[in-house]
């Protein structure tokens, strides 16, 4: 049964808080119409586009990355607490496919999971000194992983990174990194 326009936007809102970080054309499928129809509804409901809600979310959760400027991270930050946890998604685009499979390519997946693995180090210097990789299924154009970093493990000169990236609910791509930092920490204490 088609829902009045009014049910329609009240839904939208519930869902937009509830997943801040959905397409319009995620929103489109899920309640059968058209993204246009989306985006009129966003604009009468003074609802910001995507990447609006992720910078809105993302000043209000993030610490400031030391280690690389924010403009060299893979990805979206969306979530930053240094030396514990980071989130960042990735859109994949036709720039990050295979032309012939429309496949990611690698390297754009580990590039955001080993950048956010850099951006979570509270330090100056951060650098990949060991990684140990698993793809887990291929990433396709247009699927969002949404890379999860932890810090496992945190030493003065070596900090261990476990980077999860999932698109939807769905594993594809887990990492150990091995961080090198400087000894910025003991440097303090003294």
């Amino acid at each position: 049964m088609k829902k009045t326009k009014r049910e329609r936007q009240e839904l939208l809102k519930e869902t937009i808080n509830q997943t801040p970080f959905i397409t319009d054309e995620e929103l489109a499928e899920k309640f059968g119409v058209s993204v246009q129809t989306i985006r009129l509804d966003r604009l009468e409901l003074s609802i910001p586009e995507l990447r609006e809600r992720i910078k809105s979310v993302a000043e209000t959760k993030l610490d400031d990355v030391k280690a690389l400027p924010l403009e060299e991270v893979i990805g979206e930050i969306i979530d930053l607490q240094l030396d514990e946890s980071a989130i960042s998604i990735l859109d994949i685009k036709e720039e990050h496919v295979f032309s012939r499979n429309k496949i990611a390519r690698g390297h754009h997946v580990f590039a955001q999971a080993n950048s956010l693995a850099v951006a979570i180090i509270n330090d100056e210097l951060a650098l990949t000194a060991r990684a140990n990789i698993r793809f887990s299924r291929p990433v396709k154009v247009g699927e969002r992983i949404v890379a999860k970093a932890k810090v496992t493990e945190k030493g003065t000169e070596r900090t261990s990174v476990e980077v999860n990236s999932f698109v939807e609910k769905e594993l594809v791509f887990n990492g150990e990194f091995i961080m090198f930092r400087s000894k910025q920490d003991s440097k303090e204490g003294s």
